[in-house]
């Protein structure tokens, strides 16, 4: 299977914001498992799927020359977006997405070392990516420690003010 990466054009559009919510269908309902309601349904009072669309919709017309999409004959199978961040010396990849039917295939891990060679070009020295740490998040995170990345402690704590 032949992957070529391409810089994003509003062609891809409809199918990347497609893709997106296929690859994260599996993910949201172990989320809605592991948080608190009222932290799942503030994030979501439409649905994951409104919301994903529309933050996925934004970073599409926000900045496209920060997203490239992996194609396999001819078709978006995955894509990613990649900010820079001169100030901290890095670069991150923001969103990170791999059509369900590609995944496994080595597509991910294409996109990543895209980002990575974007960051480099950029003369920055390190590269973040945040995922969650929920049961839906585990091959994310075992995708990423296999690249070589490092995981960071963090904590997010929510209260809920109406108890």
């Amino acid at each position: 299977m032949a992957v070529t990466i391409t810089p994003y054009t509003v062609d891809y559009r409809q199918p990347v914001l497609d893709l997106s919510l296929r690859a994260w269908e599996p993910v949201f309902p172990q989320i809605r498992q592991a948080v608190p309601s009222f932290v799942y349904d503030s994030f979501y009072p439409e649905g994951w799927r409104a919301r994903q669309l529309a933050d996925l919709a934004t970073v599409l017309d926000d900045e496209p020359e920060n997203v490239d999409v992996a194609l396999v004959d001819g078709n978006a199978a995955g894509w990613v977006c990649t900010r820079l961040h001169a100030k901290d010396n890095m670069g991150e990849i923001y969103v990170l997405a791999v059509d369900p039917r590609h995944q496994r295939r080595g597509i991910g891990a294409a996109l990543t070392t895209h980002s990575f060679d974007r960051v480099r070009t950029a003369g920055l020295q390190m590269v973040m990516v945040e995922t969650g740490g929920d049961p839906g998040h585990a091959p994310a995170r075992a995708a990423y420690e296999a690249l070589g990345f490092e995981r960071w402690p963090v904590a997010r704590y929510f209260r809920d003010l109406n108890v």
